[in-house]
């Protein structure tokens, strides 16, 4: 069952399994020793996107894959992309990143891509926006997904 909560709204035990979730692929099986807590989780219009591992419940896996949606003036930015190491292959992350999709299809959506996921990216409709550059010694692109257009009868 997909989740969605503000920051306020995470149990202590979800904010737990997410940040271990993140801080175990992006720091440490990615050896990037970076500041993961950037202060953008606990803003108001920050929207913390999971699917729980198992029935739902936070067990010995925790967080099977997760995103944030993070406001940024007339539109979002799609970040912190991650599904558990176990689990990778199976789809979960597209769900997600769908759910983000339908959730904010008439405004732009932004992400920085790792630039080895950008052709996956592609097939969701993001689009490369600008030069590849390093973040925290990895490659990324900017990319963006563009609004749905309305359609006169």
């Amino acid at each position: 069952m997909l989740m969605d909560k503000s920051f306020s709204e995470l149990t202590t035990t979800e904010l737990y399994a997410i940040l271990q979730l993140r801080v175990d692929v992006f720091v440490v099986e990615q050896a990037c020793a970076y500041p993961e807590l950037d202060g953008r989780d606990t803003e108001p219009e920050t929207r913390h996107l999971w699917l729980p591992a198992g029935d739902g419940a936070v067990d010995e896996v925790g967080v099977a894959s997760y995103l944030r949606v993070l406001q940024e003036g007339e539109g979002v930015r799609i970040g912190r992309v991650v599904t558990h190491p176990a689990l990778r292959g199976t789809g979960l992350g597209r769900v997600l990143v769908q759910a983000a999709i339908d959730a904010h299809s008439r405004m732009r959506i932004d992400i920085d891509a790792q630039s080895h996921l950008a052709g996956w990216y592609g097939t969701f409709g993001f689009r490369v926006m600008g030069e590849e550059f390093l973040d925290a010694g990895i490659p990324h692109l900017p990319m963006a997904h563009m609004p749905a257009t309305s359609v006169a009868p």
